[in-house]
């Protein structure tokens, strides 16, 4: 399972400003949508880096994988931090959600939780799935990932080991990746405990 401890709201909010900002006009999209961008968003920083841009739990659900934390923000469910959520976005209305207006002029400028790495892969994940629409998406996340298992209606926790499976991570490479992870998850548990 992905342990949650190295969550970050802030670059969660951040990542999905970006995918809001590049779809232009009334900067809002369908949660189905931004949902499977997040992830495809995710997905990429573990395939080039071993480990993730949010840090979020990940989760089989009916349309595909989701990052549940975030998806708990998008749906109002979980209280935004100083500079989280709700900072970044409208409340939700019907299935879709938007960008709260005059808070982000230019990527590169403003969303200044994200690395220039995390720039780049959300800017390849647009170029490929932004032209998409949230069906699309989520057939493709059906066809494309196959960590993803359907969950007759329910939900099925991920694990690490079902993502670096499907990205045919070595058995090295799961081992390295898995031992910095777990060193991050301590270090993120330790700050937390300290300062709460």
């Amino acid at each position: 399972m992905f342990p949650t401890d190295i969550f970050d709201e802030k670059k969660a909010s951040q990542a999905a400003a970006y995918f809001l900002f590049r779809s232009g006009g009334k900067m809002e999209m369908p949660v189905l949508k931004l949902v499977k961008l997040l992830y495809l968003a995710e997905r990429r920083s573990f395939q080039l880096y071993s480990e993730p841009m949010i840090g979020d739990r990940v989760v089989s659900m009916p349309h595909g994988p989701v990052l549940s934390i975030t998806y708990n923000h998008m749906n109002g469910d979980l209280e935004s931090a100083d500079g989280g959520w709700t900072t970044w976005m409208r409340s939700r209305v019907g299935n879709d959600i938007g960008l709260r207006e005059g808070v982000l002029r230019s990527p590169q400028d403003d969303l200044l939780e994200l690395s220039d790495a995390d720039l780049e892969i959300l800017e390849q994940t647009w170029d490929v799935f932004g032209p998409m629409d949230q069906f699309e998406i989520r057939d493709y996340t059906h066809d494309h990932c196959p960590e993803w298992r359907d969950p007759n209606g329910s939900m099925i926790p991920m694990t690490y080991g079902d993502l670096f499976n499907a990205l045919e991570f070595s058995q090295d490479r799961q081992n390295d990746s898995l031992a910095l992870l777990e060193e991050k998850n301590g270090i993120a548990r330790t700050f937390k405990r300290a300062f709460s």
